[in-house]
């Protein structure tokens, strides 16, 4: 939603970068960076990098291509700012090797060539997006029809506190959802309260 030409425009008229994301609502340009991609040669002439993450048992190996070669993409113009495009492959193993998930994504960016300015923008959205998620499952905030502007902001500030309270308590159980700890921490508050002012 938020690959608008309209966005673009704002985004660059404060003088400001964007990295987003191609997906099914820009299908010729989502469509022609795929392409670009898919071109071994293209490829080779692209900046690389690659991390790598253990968490939870898994290995999740990210990998970065960025290429300033945007002349194949036919709406180009419309984007204003436009220098680079990018590719990530996100594939996640478990601690065997055993293949769990293989994710590409494309990107096109107002960023000259810089692979890894362009992967710490990528990943920063990421845990942005992470945050989201968690408001919206853990707490239902979607459902949240709060009209007062006022009493909207400052419930999502607790909302925020509480998710990092939830995230530093242990509740004596491993691999419990968010969820989950906040419905069992509402049955005895204050000895989570003790347990977050020492830590």
């Amino acid at each position: 939603m938020g690959t608008q030409r309209e966005i673009v425009r704002k985004i660059r008229k404060k003088r400001a970068d964007y990295v987003l994301a191609l997906k099914a609502n820009q299908k010729t340009m989502y469509l022609e960076a795929s392409l670009c991609f898919d071109d071994s040669e293209f490829l080779a002439n692209c900046q690389y990098c690659k991390t790598v993450e253990r968490a939870r048992g898994a290995v999740e190996v990210r990998e970065y291509w960025q290429s300033d070669d945007v002349s194949s993409l036919s709406g180009r113009r419309g984007w204003t700012g436009l220098q680079s495009i990018a590719m990530t492959k996100n594939t996640v193993s478990n601690k065997d090797g055993r293949l769990l998930s293989v994710q590409t994504r494309y990107f096109i960016s107002s960023l000259s060539l810089d692979v890894n300015e362009v992967a710490r923008a990528i990943r920063g959205h990421w845990v942005v997006e992470s945050v989201h998620w968690h408001l919206d499952v853990t707490f239902r905030e979607d459902d949240d029809h709060t009209l007062d502007e006022f009493a909207a902001y400052n419930l999502n500030i607790l909302r925020k506190l509480v998710l990092n309270f939830l995230k530093l308590i242990d509740v004596g159980k491993k691999h419990v959802s968010l969820r989950k700890k906040r419905y069992i921490v509402s049955f005895d508050l204050s000895k989570y309260i003790e347990q977050l002012l020492v830590a």
